[in-house]
């Protein structure tokens, strides 16, 4: 007698926040029997089981972590949903609160739960597994390199949420870049709370360099990106990797806050302006043809009009490739919070809208000098009549996109060279160019 066939259950994740979530995310899909589960990220339609993998790094993204468990728990009432459970930074910090605040989701597990999870859908949970469904378009990926963090910046949850910094063995990173090379992977994009720091906790040294020089080996891997480094104590043997190897891509990611000495002071960067000025030109001059992106924050407590036009001053001067800014908010448990946050809203974001400004400027200039250049681009996906890339220099969902003519036989997660014949401020368009594939 043939058995019945046990029906799947379906299983949706919403990841909320960053790339490292979203690699959490991909790693619990992964973990979970595809025999008794049918799983998709993100989607529409019914579910069986709804899983929100929340971020609680600043005001807003709480709040948008709220507002989707609420239209979860509305989706639920509808009979569109089974089960809600919630995972990740928001019930790390704020779970008691949370359970009693919205009693309709069946279950509350923090970002350092996820056996916790495994448990309440009666599967086992095997930590270190590399196993991942990705989210991301198949040629490109993210490899989380550590977890948590060892900084005591004044207004950073972050070492409250995920706890001390822990970075991840080379030999279990390298197999998981094995494993994502095998899925067609051909950009690994690293991330961590602080690349600067990886692999102290292991050898009481920095190992970054070392990771890089194992990844290298691994076959199909065409490009290496590296985002999130701390400016103090940055490996000049990682600088110099990058300037000699065109498979570490041209492009580092170093917020760097602020460049007032007093603001640096208070934010217990462990850094002060001479010292941000002096990584940040030697990376300039150790990598020739570097994209430096950074992340600035305005309206900390007490920002004078002097000290943001101080940050104003550097960002016209210093001409940053790439540049996100942010308003300060106060975070329970911070020592920043114990601080006046006595800089208007408004102010804030006035000071925030100036630096953006600014910086279109400066991206407009940089990318109408592409005008008529040869550039080598990953083709990331089909548009209509165009194929939509990025350079070296662009990392996915926060860099420039390059828009080309779509022509037969080039697919995503190739290679092609490209003529730019036109830009704006954050995009290039121009055409492919049959041929070798420029450097």
């Amino acid at each position: 007698m043939t058995r019945p066939a046990v029906k799947k259950q379906s299983i949706r994740l919403i990841t909320l926040g960053c790339s490292k979530n979203l690699v959490d995310s991909e790693k619990i899909l992964g973990q979970l029997p595809p025999g008794r589960y049918h799983m998709e990220h993100e989607g529409s339609g019914p579910a069986d089981i709804l899983i929100i993998n929340t971020c609680s790094f600043i005001g807003d993204a709480r709040q948008e972590s709220i507002d989707t468990i609420l239209e979860a728990v509305e989706a639920k009432r509808q009979g569109l949903a089974r089960e809600v459970l919630v995972t990740g930074c928001l019930p790390e910090r704020y779970r008691v609160e949370l359970e009693a605040e919205i009693p309709e989701v069946d279950a509350w597990f923090g970002a350092r739960g996820a056996d916790g999870l495994f448990a309440y859908l009666g599967e086992p949970y095997r930590a270190g597994r590399t196993e991942r469904i990705l989210a991301t378009p198949p040629h490109s990926a993210y490899l989380k390199i550590s977890e948590g963090c060892d900084r005591t910046c004044s207004f950073c949850a972050i070492p409250l949420i995920r706890g001390p910094h822990v970075s991840l063995p080379v030999e279990i990173l390298v197999e998981e870049a094995g494993r994502l090379a095998g899925l067609g992977v051909r950009e690994l994009i690293l991330v961590a709370q602080d690349l600067s720091f990886y692999g102290v906790d292991l050898e009481r040294r920095p190992m970054l360099a070392r990771l890089l020089k194992a990844l290298l080996g691994v076959e199909g891997i065409d490009w290496i990106r590296l985002q999130y480094a701390y400016p103090h104590n940055f490996p000049d043997e990682v600088l110099r990797l990058m300037a000699g190897n065109t498979r570490i891509c041209n492009y580092l990611d170093v917020p760097i806050q602020h460049i007032s000495d007093r603001i640096l002071h208070s934010m217990r960067r462990g850094h002060n302006r001479h010292a941000t000025l002096g990584f940040l030109e030697k990376a300039r001059r150790m990598v020739p043809g570097l994209a430096l992106r950074t992340t600035l924050m305005v309206g900390y407590p007490g920002e004078s009009q002097a000290e943001f036009d101080e940050l104003l001053h550097l960002v016209k001067t210093f001409r940053f490739d790439r540049l996100g800014v942010f308003a300060y908010s106060p975070e329970e448990g911070t020592r920043a919070m114990k601080l006046a946050d006595n800089v208007p809203d408004r102010v804030k974001q006035a000071r925030a809208r100036a630096i953006m400004d600014l910086q279109e400027g400066i991206s407009l200039e940089r990318n109408t000098a592409r005008i008529g250049r040869l550039l080598r681009v990953m083709v990331d996906r089909r548009e209509g009549s165009r194929l939509v890339g990025r350079t070296e220099h662009d990392s996915p969902e926060v860099d420039n996109e390059v828009f080309l003519d779509r022509i037969a036989g080039v697919d995503p997660g190739q290679f092609v060279t490209a003529r730019i014949t036109a830009a704006d401020a954050y995009e290039l368009f121009g055409h492919v160019v049959p041929g070798p594939i420029v450097p």
